[in-house]
């Protein structure tokens, strides 16, 4: 199957263009389609097989990150439903994961929202980058393969925060890909933990690895020189296309 993402755009996302270029650097093709366009014609999703929803302030966040944005695809919920159900994949970058998780997405995709992205508990926005322990036992499509990864994080409204018992079924079905750590890979508190994510989460996905939502921005980190780091780092790659990959050799497989 060929790799065609549709990367949506629409009331303050602001990240579509370097996810498209991030999607196509590694051999798929992406449009960038408004989601009006989206709302107004909900089969357009059959064309595509991979959703994006970029990272970005969607209506400013003003009644809650990605709630707004959220409200509004959920009157497509039905096409979604059967876009994911079609074995298809879908990624929420930032705004786009807090989209996924107010829609009902995440952790289970049956719209009906289990957990929360709330305020950060420095009471600030976060403007830094971040490594990433990346779960080898999750089933999460995205994530495959990778040990660690370096991306920038910038949210005002990225602490990740469900009750106990959804905490405990996220950690005993491995739904947890992505958690913030030091550089020996320990998971330790802020900076590290830029929000005060409970459990330094990340980034969570559903139960078949298909829908995925992290908070770090992985189209950030497409060239090697986007990491301020990179001169006097082992790091040889631009880390963030892994995710990209991942997805690439999903969709030609099936």
């Amino acid at each position: 199957m060929d790799p065609k993402a549709l990367v949506l755009t629409g009331y303050g996302i602001n990240c579509e263009k370097e996810s498209k270029l991030s999607f196509e650097k590694v051999g798929g093709s992406a449009s960038i389609v408004h989601v009006n366009e989206l709302l107004e014609n909900p089969l357009l999703l059959e064309n595509y097989n991979l959703l994006i929803i970029p990272g970005g302030f969607s209506f400013g966040d003003d009644l809650g990150s990605g709630k707004v944005f959220a409200n509004k695809l959920i009157k497509i919920k039905y096409h979604l439903q059967s876009f994911i159900n079609a074995g298809k994949l879908v990624l929420g970058i930032c705004n786009g994961f807090q989209v996924l998780v107010k829609m009902g997405l995440l952790p289970y995709p049956d719209f009906n929202q289990r957990v929360t992205l709330t305020v950060n508990e420095s009471g600030k926005f976060e403007d830094r980058w971040v490594r990433l322990k990346i779960n080898p036992n999750s089933p999460c499509v995205f994530t495959k393969g990778i040990d660690y990864l370096w991306l920038p994080v910038r949210h005002g409204e990225g602490k990740f925060l469900p009750v106990d018992e959804i905490l405990r079924e996220l950690a005993e079905k491995n739904l947890i890909t992505a958690q913030y750590c030091d550089e020996q890979s320990k998971l330790a508190g802020y900076p590290h933990n830029p929000n005060g994510s409970i459990g330094n989460i990340a980034g969570i996905c559903d139960p078949s690895g298909r829908v995925y939502g992290m908070m770090p921005h992985p189209e950030a980190f497409s060239e090697i020189t986007n990491a301020p780091f990179w001169p006097n780092s082992r790091i040889s790659e631009a880390q963030g296309l892994k995710i990209f990959k991942n997805a690439v050799a999903y969709l030609k497989s099936t």
